[in-house]
């Protein structure tokens, strides 16, 4: 039965006015994804994730419904990309090799290193570095659970449910949460100048890799590429920092 907190006349009516965004959810996932990996299996679990949110939806956390719900659908469909283990091991050791490279680099260096010289560092070509950042492309999505589990002495444990909290009743809670933007906030600023763009205009303007290509005059598989060293660049400091803080 859906949750009496959210004001619609039926499940059916709250499903046709959120397709569309789990369709849309779920494509922008699959464009990061290889071939095997099926949209529908996303949209799948995006319904479920809006169902989920039907449940829980508690509209005196001060947050739109429309809102609370895209987190909970992008959190099914991760969910669910988890659940297919989907990425090969080697895949993931290269990921985790490529991490740490990028972050030592940076630090030798003081600065976001250029392809030529991480290329150099991993004993590569530019075009075989080029088609490793293509082949891990999928792995540079933040891991959900990482944060549940390294914040668990969190009120409440679901990072969801806390960041979307804005009351801030609990004064260890709210000072938890603003360190955590903070630190991501100095986390992105630390990324080359066209890191950051390219994953501002993904993220927060929602261009696809494809008008985000267009609008920089590269090529959609260049923009992947950037999207993705910025990713693992995020994903390598943010274990760094939950490490050092948890």
């Amino acid at each position: 039965m859906v949750s009496p907190n959210v004001q619609v006349s039926s499940r059916e009516e709250v499903i046709l006015t959120y397709t569309p965004l789990i369709k849309y959810i779920a494509h922008r996932l699959a464009m990061r994804l290889p071939p095997h990996i099926s949209a529908e299996d996303l949209i799948s679990a995006g319904l479920m994730g809006l169902l989920d949110a039907l449940t829980k939806f508690d509209p005196n956390k001060n947050v739109a419904f429309k809102t609370y719900a895209e987190f909970r659908i992008r959190g099914a469909m991760l969910d669910e990309l988890r659940s297919l283990d989907w990425v090969p091991r080697s895949v993931r050791q290269k990921a985790a090799h490529l991490e740490r490279t990028l972050l030592s680099l940076e630090k030798k260096m003081g600065r976001p290193a250029e392809d030529e010289e991480i290329a150099h560092e991993l004993g590569l070509s530019l075009e075989e570095y080029y088609d490793l950042l293509n082949e891990v492309k999928g792995i540079s999505l933040l891991d959900r659970e990482v944060l549940e589990r390294k914040m668990a002495s969190l009120p409440d444990g679901d990072i969801l449910d806390l960041l979307l909290d804005e009351r801030g009743k609990d004064p260890f809670r709210e000072l938890s949460l603003k360190e955590l933007k903070n630190a991501l906030a100095s986390m992105i600023d630390e990324l080359s100048p066209k890191e950051k763009l390219v994953i501002s205009l993904y993220h927060y303007e929602e261009l696809t890799l494809k008008e985000i290509g267009e609008t920089l005059d590269l090529t959609e598989s260049r923009i992947c590429q950037i999207h993705t060293k910025g990713m693992l660049k995020l994903r390598g400091k943010l274990k760094r920092y939950l490490k050092d803080v948890v």
